[in-house]
Parts: structure tokens; sequence; C-alpha cells
């Protein structure tokens, strides 16, 4: 057997060991990006090198898993993995995410303590230099709030179904108490909780750092049975949802490399102009978030449509100057 194959067949046992309703052929292909065919060869090598995998019957599909988990040797985290578990909470720190940077600075430690200390003394000197090597670089912007006790009970009213209230501030508008039906959490510049109004029905989001006397309420309150989380996200440029409009954009030549390895939103298409220019289409909500990020472009882009977009443009234009002007 091939050194690449074994690697594959380790890391395709880890996922079956991982999943616990078990995967179908199908699933095994797409997680491992392989065909039907290696699929197969892969799980019958799993098989033979794992007697405990069970095949579990799911009509009209079969699923195969391990239970119990794997051993500690197969199970060894590298390096690299140690490292970037670690990047991502010193991150999290950075920004003022303690409550996230815990949970995983708790999983790290996990990790380490159940690793054999010949093996955490193997990694030892490959970790110390990464770590030296490798920093965040921090951006400017809002600082997120994500307080430990709101999230855990944010979440345990996810989980349970329940109703949660809440105290919502925003400025310029006077405090009230909230209903919602927990539909679950959006983190980014600003952390949201994403919920169904319960007065007017519709979908809001509501950031954190604005909400006090947080506490899950009597009853059962789902959110709705077509809600799905990703796709509600999807809609919005950044985090602000409201009205979804078609975004036309146009980028020169100078900025249209630049342009075509840019992620601008799930929904976009790129169509290359004659002058060499990138023409960016998507559909999203969010304007002022997108105007923000067109500063960031200087003259490479050229706002096609919509027009709310121009408009949102021109008043962020307008309200700089104004500040340069008061600076003298």
């Amino acid at each position: 057997m091939r050194h690449d194959k074994a690697v594959l067949v380790i890391e395709l046992a880890r996922r079956m060991a991982a999943s616990a309703e078990g995967l179908t052929l199908n699933e095994m292909a797409v997680e491992m990006d392989v065909g039907r065919r290696t699929a197969e060869r892969l799980r019958d090598a799993v098989l033979a090198l794992f007697p405990q995998t069970e095949e579990v019957s799911d009509p009209p599909s079969k699923r195969w898993r391990i239970r119990g988990g794997l051993s500690g040797f197969e199970q060894a985290p590298t390096a690299g993995e140690l490292v970037e578990l670690s990047k991502a909470a010193q991150g999290l720190r950075r920004t003022g995410e303690h409550a996230r940077a815990a949970a995983l600075e708790g999983l790290e430690r996990k990790l380490k303590s159940a690793m054999r200390s010949t093996t955490l003394n193997r990694l030892a000197p490959d970790l110390e230099a990464l770590v030296r090597a490798e920093t965040i670089a921090v951006q400017a912007g809002p600082r997120p709030s994500a307080d430990e006790a709101v999230l855990a009970t944010i979440r345990r009213a996810v989980l349970a179904q329940s109703p949660l209230g809440f105290i919502y501030s925003r400025p310029g508008a006077e405090a009230r108490r909230r209903t919602v039906a927990p539909c679950g959490l959006m983190f980014g510049r600003a952390n949201y909780l994403v919920g169904l109004d319960r007065k007017s029905g519709e979908i809001r989001t509501f950031r954190l750092d604005r909400m006090t006397d947080v506490r899950a309420e009597e009853g059962v309150s789902p959110p709705p049975p077509d809600f799905d989380l990703t796709a509600f996200a999807s809609q919005s440029f950044g985090i602000y949802q409201d009205q979804i409009e078609d975004v036309v954009l146009r980028i020169s030549p100078a900025g249209a490399d630049e342009a075509r390895g840019w992620r601008w939103h799930p929904t976009q298409t790129l169509e290359d102009g004659p002058d060499g220019g990138v023409t960016v289409r998507f559909r999203a909500s969010g304007m002022r978030e997108l105007a923000w990020h067109l500063f960031t472009w200087g003259d490479q882009v050229e706002i096609v449509a919509p027009e709310r977009l121009k408009t949102v443009m021109a008043e962020q234009l307008a309200a700089a100057r104004r500040g340069l002007e008061r600076a003298g």
C-alpha cells in the first residue's frame, strides 16, 4: 500500500469514527474528494484495518461507522493542527472574544493532556518554532463582544427551543425588552443573535453587546421549520439585513486581477470586459457595509447598480468630507 493511500485510509477512519450515524459511500466520496470506486476501496481497507467498524442499514443506503473512537496512535494531532488551534484562540482573544478563546484554549489543553508524553515531547520544538514564526494581523473595526454567560444562555435556549428574553439598547432609541425564538448566532466584525421576533413575526439580528438581562423564558418557541441560518447570513454583504438588491460593480483593468481573486459574495459571478476589466454581479442586502468596503478600492471600482448603493456611497463620502472640513 502506497504511503498516500495509507494516509487516506486513516483519514477516512477518523471521519467514520467522528460521525455518530456513520457515512454512506457517496458521503465518503464527497468528504475524501474521490470517485465512488476509490471510496469503495478505501472503505474496504478501513474494514480490514479496523474490525470494530459497523455496517448500519439506512434504506435505501448503508452506512459505516467506527464506534468507540480510535486509539491515541491514530488520533494524535500534528504540530500544524495544534498551531492552528492555538492561533485561532489567540486571534479571538486579541479581538476581545475572550469566552470563545477560552473554549478553544480548553480544547487545546484537553488534546495535549490526552497525548502520550513521548509524542508531546517530540512535537514541542516544532510547536515552539511555529508559534514564534506566525502571528495574526488584527485589523481595525468594531470590537466584538461575546460574554461567556450570555453565549451559554443563548446556546441553551437554542438547544431547548425555548423563548429568549432580553433588554435591547440601540443608540438613539429607548431600551426595551424583546422576546424572540432564537435561531442561531452569527460571529463576525460584530456578534449577533438571529431570532424570530414574536411581535413582528420577522427574522431579525441583535448585537450581543447591546443585550442585557438575557434569560430563557418558559414555553417552547422553535425557529421557523424552513429557516436556514447559512442561507440567511448569505443574503447580506456583511451582517446587517435589509432589502436584497442586484449589485453590479465594474472593476478597472488596474484592479481586475485582485477582483478575480476576491470573494465578494456567495452569489457572485465575474465577467471579463474587453478592456481587461471585470464586472462583478451578486444579490445582497447591506448597502452601507458594501459602501464601506468599496472605499478600499478607490477609483478602481464603478457602481453600475443599484441606485441605492450610489446614494449610500454619496452619503458616506459627504459625511467623510464634513469630518475633514471640521478638522480644518
